[in-house]
């Protein structure tokens, strides 16, 4: 049943990734608009350097195609391990009021360390 549930969860996080990553490039998902002003100050800071939203994107892509597949799930883990830690603290301090971005983050920062602590043996020659 913990494998199910790890895969099910795994498959739904990959999703998101590719999700999120598509949204940059084709932007058919549009801004809440109840959005805080320093979350939108955010985006328009991140737009305006041009090449950081196609790097985030082609990440968050890979990674999650990675995520999906178990034999190379522990590769995307690290791979987007970054970029969440990068979602989170943008929710917790640009937008703290706003409780289902900063729950959602969260939720999926903990999948991935989740992830990660999985595979934990496969990391143990990078630490040494």
């Amino acid at each position: 049943m913990k494998k199910k549930i790890f895969f099910v969860l795994c498959l739904l996080f990959g999703l998101m990734m590719i999700n999120g990553g598509l949204n940059k490039f084709f932007n058919y998902i549009p801004m809440s608009e109840d959005m805080s002003e320093e979350m939108s100050l955010v985006f328009i800071s991140m737009a305006r350097i041009g090449w950081i939203l196609p790097l985030i994107a082609i990440v968050e892509i890979v990674a999650g195609i990675l995520f999906i597949i178990p034999k190379t799930r522990a590769l995307g883990a690290i791979m987007i391990l970054p970029v969440m830690v990068g979602i989170v603290l943008t929710h917790v301090v640009n937008d703290p009021g706003h409780l289902p971005g900063v729950v959602i983050a969260c939720v999926l920062f903990t999948i991935n360390g989740w992830v990660i602590l999985e595979n934990g043996s496969k990391f143990k020659s990078l630490i040494g």
